[in-house]
């Protein structure tokens, strides 16, 4: 399967008469884009703002950040299962809005959302401050429970990056790269010699919030399966969790999975990129047992002479993780894990919640409980009183002058765990 990027460079986004790209420009008519949003029922206002790299602005609690993208050839569209039809997408092409996104924040909908700066120190520890952002401050309708407005701001968030994202459907992309992975008899007779190397994408799926969903159905209620790594780049897989900021996958992660990026790179080269192997996290020991069971069998089944293990969240997840790792490892396939840390403020606990002699080979994201201070900001979006609720905030943390003193826990994707960040450490 193949599948052509074509990037449309974005230096800056205005308000205008007219949805379009000119000259890097991305101009965004708010009326029509806040009339699409009210069409639901459950959201009461939504306000539309932006927020530039380097500008004085807080966002937060953040829900989801989403990359504008529109399919121009090939079979299905973009979010399969969701916004578009349930088609197997993943080939043709697709032109993206390279260097904006669209943001996702209002009343708390768990407590784990999270802070993106656009300046200052906390905009070090996110991509999300080097993105020109198109903001959405929902204001939910009385009386809605928490997973009817977490259903109301994704599927918000998912037709305001579609409606964006149309506006390159015409243009000529300024560059286009080309992924491809050959049917795997196909690939392994193409690359005899180089090693073969799966992907294991771990997916939250503990429930209560913690969702991710694949063509539209609930993580939670699959098994592990093999998919071409650009399914992802075309969407299969969205966001839908409320899990710690500094390690959610949001749906901008999982457009741009690093770790397949980087897969794709050295494919042909120096290892033989294979596929993807999806898993979730689920809340029960049997299930557990499952799904660890299917991916290590998978793994197996492909041929693999490496893995390559992420994971989503901590706590909980990491029993899943080790898991994986171990039978893996079992099965005579080495791996490599990538995580972050809950160390404790002073780094000195245990890192994760379980662990095994076979994870011997890991990157590391972080110490998500390191603290930080966060300067005020001239303008917040969103709801700052929020960042005392919020996973990695305490009460007392919102100081008079506007600062903020948090974990690193609360700032959106600072410890990520497909490494879609700056912070990591060498081990010897």
């Amino acid at each position: 399967m193949k599948l052509d990027l074509g990037y449309i460079f974005i230096k800056d986004v205005q308000f205008g008469k007219e949805t379009k790209v000119e000259n890097g420009v991305l101009y965004v008519n708010k009326e029509e884009l806040i009339s699409l949003i009210k069409e639901d029922e459950h959201i009461e206002d939504v306000k539309v703002e932006l927020a530039r790299p380097g500008e004085s602005i807080r966002i937060t609690p953040v829900k989801d950040v989403i990359e504008p993208r529109v399919k121009v050839e090939g079979a299905g569209g973009i979010f399969p299962g969701v916004i578009s039809k349930v088609e197997t997408v993943g080939s043709g092409r697709t032109n993206v809005l390279k260097g904006c996104a669209i943001v996702t924040t209002g009343k708390i909908v768990g407590f784990q959302e999270g802070i993106i700066d656009m300046t200052g120190v906390g905009a070090e520890y996110t991509p999300f401050s080097k993105l020109n952002n198109i903001v959405l401050a929902f204001q939910p309708k009385e009386g809605l429970k928490q997973h009817e407005y977490e259903h109301a701001l994704r599927i918000a968030g998912l037709k305001a990056a579609t409606y964006v994202g149309k506006s390159a459907s015409q243009l000529v992309p300024d560059k286009v790269e080309s992924f491809e992975t050959l049917p795997l008899l196909e690939g392994i007779k193409a690359y005899p010699d180089l090693p073969k190397v799966v992907y294991v994408l771990m997916l939250q799926s503990q429930g209560l919030l913690h969702d991710t969903y694949v063509y539209g159905v609930d993580a939670k209620r699959m098994v592990p399966t093999i998919v071409y790594p650009t399914e992802l780049m075309d969407g299969a897989i969205i966001s839908g969790n409320c899990v710690s900021a500094c390690d959610k996958n949001t749906t901008y992660h999982h457009l741009n999975n690093p770790v397949i990026e980087d897969l794709f790179k050295k494919h042909g080269k120096e290892l033989n990129f294979v596929g993807v192997i999806i898993t979730n996290e689920n809340v029960y020991l049997a299930d557990k047992e499952r799904s660890s069971n299917w991916t290590a069998k998978l793994a197996e089944y492909l041929g693999a002479d490496g893995a390559i293990v992420s994971q989503e969240g901590f706590g909980n997840p990491d029993t899943d993780l080790i898991m994986n790792c171990k039978k893996i490892e079992n099965k005579g396939i080495k791996t490599v894990i990538i995580t972050d840390e809950y160390a404790g403020r002073d780094g000195a606990s245990q890192s994760l919640a379980d662990a095994d002699v076979s994870a011997n080979a890991v990157v590391t994201g972080g110490n998500a409980n390191e603290l930080i201070t966060l300067p005020p900001m001239e303008k917040v979006i969103g709801d700052i009183r929020q960042v005392e609720a919020i996973a990695g905030g305490f009460v007392g943390n919102l100081n008079k002058d506007g600062s903020v003193v948090v974990e690193l826990q609360a700032i959106t994707g600072a410890t990520n765990e497909m490494g879609f960040n700056k912070m990591s450490v060498k081990g010897y």
